[in-house]
């Protein structure tokens, strides 16, 4: 039986939401999962409360609920239903606090504001990744904290998108084409700013499956175009002494990471 989930917060949600991932995760269980944000009035929480009292019912299972709930009325209201209470942020709050030295301040929508400092920073970074996507424009550039660079449909796109996004880094981005290939060099705008380059590669095969998936039995799709356009990449990014890391067996979220740690950018959290 599929196991029901609840994911609550005064806040976004995010918080719980990606402790809660993390943690189901490491079980091979099917999971119903429901998200229930911006629960900020009693009514909200007594509502919400009735839901998990009604799939305890319904199931006969008790439903795993993961909060980040500031309110201290609003959370004893979830904590008095039948559901199995995970509680993120008081689970580490109180043994902070001794450990610091402070008492904790609570306060709703902290973890993800516009009052955040480097909320503009960020949204700034999203219209710079959008703006400088797969070559569009190369007026730029200077701005970029990264340039990722590769053969089309290796990555470079969402991982740009989500390094701004995620980050605040400002990621721009350019693709190498079949035109490109009997003589592969860097362009000169690139060539300009080499120290921000990063290389995205992909398995052959796997590149091929993509391309299928948009242009069906073209030449742009084709095994053999797939593998000469890799192979010439590569060989550019080892001429030219540019860090590259495999994209093909790797989420967005791991080659961003992979990114920042071999560029030693600094990341911002938001």
């Amino acid at each position: 039986m599929t196991r029901k989930v609840f994911y609550i917060s005064d806040g976004t949600a995010i918080t719980a939401e990606i402790f809660g991932h993390a943690v189901l995760s490491q079980f091979p269980v099917d999971f119903e999962q429901k998200t229930y944000p911006f629960i900020e009035t009693l009514a909200k929480a007594e509502e919400v409360r009735n839901l998990i009292n009604d799939s305890f019912i319904t199931t006969g299972e008790r439903p795993l609920i993961f909060h980040s709930i500031v309110n201290p009325e609003i959370r004893a209201i979830i904590y008095s239903s039948e559901g199995l209470d995970y509680d993120f942020l008081n689970t580490f709050v109180a043994p902070l606090e001794q450990q610091l030295g402070i008492k904790a301040e609570p306060k709703a929508h902290r973890t993800h504001s516009i009052a955040n400092d480097s909320y503009n920073a960020r949204i700034d970074a999203i219209h710079y990744a959008m703006d400088n996507d797969d070559g569009v424009t190369m007026k730029n550039l200077e701005e970029a904290d990264v340039i990722l660079i590769g053969v089309s449909r290796c990555g470079k796109t969402p991982s740009s998108l989500y390094l701004s996004m995620q980050f605040g880094i400002k990621a721009a981005n350019y693709p190498f084409i079949a035109e490109d290939m009997e003589d592969l060099k860097l362009p000169p705008e690139l060539k300009r700013y080499k120290k921000k380059l990063f290389g995205l590669t992909i398995n052959p095969q796997r590149l091929q499956e993509i391309r299928q998936s948009r242009l069906a039995d073209s030449k742009y799709a084709s095994p053999r175009q797939c593998r000469m356009e890799v192979k010439e990449v590569e060989m550019l990014f080892k001429r030219e002494r540019i860090p590259f890391i495999n994209t093909t067996n790797s989420s967005v979220e791991e080659i961003a990471t992979k990114i920042l740690s071999k560029t030693g950018l600094e990341r911002s959290m938001f």
